[in-house]
């Protein structure tokens, strides 16, 4: 089982983005997904920033990946997902149809808003060169099952595992809204807010995380416990999500479950003061998102290294 680094789904400083990555040419990880996937508006780092990044990751010895936009809402949003598509050093994650059809029978990553929900759409994928998939966020683990009885042969399966869920992506822009300035000039709000700005109810109760044009669990999902299942069931990367601090913490404790070195229960124990909100569970037991189910015993057992 390899371990994956998703793409950064805030607006960070352009230093701060740089540094963040020059610590992960070091770190116990296997994949490395790069670019933006929110908002085009963000120009920190360009996609020439990008590649030199993948080209030290790769030299580092990490399998890197280029992810598109999930939203692309304007013809400058197309010619950059051309330039993706057409790039022939790194491979692609495709996080919408058009970045399917640009890359045009190349292998790429099937992303986790494709919404690929049954086996037809997973084998049509597959035929048009998806070399690897990942999950959909509200899939529970029984539909995950029962899909990978019958996957394509070779094709790899990958699970979010560790971070604030992805939920939603709108053409507004809420963070801009919520400092009363337009889309247009959104003063780009989203710096502002290195991991998304929390949204509570009048019951001043964690709702969710707004990130410039993407919405946000308010909590963190995590799924530590379920790695051996994951292993059993045929899963072959899970993906941790990036956050401003203590990532490098988040990702040495998964390596040290998949590895074998601790068990799930003394993982879970070392990160929780690196949590940023609640831990959540709920949707790989196919129950509401936010809830938080216990571990199950066989979780608990003697620490085993997860090929």
């Amino acid at each position: 089982m390899k371990l994956a680094l998703g793409p950064l789904l805030y607006y960070w400083p352009r230093h701060t983005t740089l540094a963040f990555y020059a610590a992960l040419e070091s770190a116990p990880l296997d994949i490395v997904y790069l670019g933006e996937t929110v908002c085009s508006r963000r120009h920190e780092l360009r996609l020439s920033d990008w590649l030199e990044i993948a080209a030290r990751l790769r030299a580092a010895g990490k399998e890197v990946v280029l992810s598109t936009q999930v939203l692309i809402e304007s013809g400058a949003d197309v010619t950059v997902l051309h330039k993706i598509a057409r790039n022939s050093d790194f491979q692609v994650e495709a996080n919408d149809m058009g970045a399917v059809h640009c890359l045009q029978g190349k292998p790429f990553v099937a992303g986790p808003h494709l919404n690929i929900y049954n086996l037809p759409t997973l084998q049509m994928l597959a035929s048009l060169g998806a070399t690897r998939w990942v999950m959909p966020l509200e899939m529970g683990r029984d539909d995950l099952a029962l899909i990978l009885r019958n996957r394509p042969s070779g094709l790899q399966t990958e699970v979010f595992v560790y971070g604030r869920m992805p939920l939603a992506f709108s053409a507004r822009c809420f963070t801009a809204r919520h400092r009363n300035l337009p889309k247009d000039d959104c003063q780009f709000s989203c710096i502002h807010y290195s991991d998304g700005l929390l949204m509570r109810t009048r019951e001043d109760e964690s709702f969710l995380v707004l990130n410039g044009t993407q919405t946000q669990s308010a909590r963190v999902h995590l799924l530590l416990a379920e790695l051996a299942d994951m292993r059993a069931l045929g899963v072959d990367v899970v993906r941790v999500s990036p956050q401003s601090q203590h990532t490098l913490e988040i990702l040495q404790a998964f390596d040290t479950v998949i590895k074998g070195r601790q068990s799930a229960a003394q993982a879970q124990q070392s990160i929780a003061p690196y949590l940023p909100a609640e831990a959540c569970n709920g949707y790989w037991y196919g129950k509401p998102g936010l809830d938080q189910l216990p571990f199950a015993p066989q979780a608990f057992d003697a620490p085993t290294a997860l090929a």
